[in-house]
């Protein structure tokens, strides 16, 4: 890979992943709620979870979507319902300190595993294999693999870090109340690009 391809791919790796999207609102809300530390976990299962579905994306699996149409119809559609219950999960947050079963951050599993239905990590997983390692070697998807997750984890953390100045701010349970369904809202309109393409 030239330099300048690298510096266009770390480009829209940044770009891509400082963004809002459904993973930076849900660090936004995780940061509020709950803290810097206690979303680690959330923050590298975002970063890694996504370096391995452009790794699986690249060695193949966007081949399969060629051949298959109809898989990104039903992909668009266990995204939005995921995202819905997400939203839902946000929107009823229990306030810091009283633990509830909707009180808890999302792991590292789970977060890794959202990637796979976060319509945002499909763009950019599928733009940067297409742009960045159309040949699909196993350096270029490597590369580009490597490049998101070294570029992502400090992109998303920003939003954490956000997440958790705006909790200063959220001392009142009728302000956290309306932050998180502000977040929750947000999170479903992120769905717009989805559902009307």
């Amino acid at each position: 890979m030239t330099y300048q391809l690298l510096s266009a791919l770390v480009l829209f790796a940044f770009v891509s992943s400082i963004t809002p999207g459904p993973n930076n609102l849900m660090l936004l809300a995780s940061g509020a709620n709950f803290g810097f530390r206690r979303t680690i976990p959330h923050m590298l299962g975002i970063s890694l979870g996504h370096a391995l579905m452009v790794s699986i994306v690249g060695i193949g699996l966007v081949e399969i979507f060629d051949r298959f149409p109809a898989t990104y119809t039903a992909l668009a559609v266990a995204s939005a319902v995921y995202l819905l219950w997400l939203a839902w999960k946000i929107a009823n947050a229990a306030e810091p300190g009283k633990g509830n079963a909707g009180g808890t951050p999302m792991t590292f599993l789970q977060a890794a595993a959202f990637q796979w239905v976060n319509p945002k990590a499909w763009y950019m997983a599928l733009t940067a294999i297409t742009l960045y390692a159309a040949d699909q070697s196993l350096t270029g998807v490597v590369t580009v693999a490597v490049v998101f997750a070294c570029v992502n984890l400090p992109s998303v953390s920003t939003w954490t870090v956000l997440g958790q100045q705006i909790r200063r701010v959220l001392t009142n349970p009728a302000r956290l109340r309306a932050f998180n369904w502000t977040m929750a809202v947000l999170l479903v309109a992120s769905l717009i690009p989805v559902l009307l393409p």
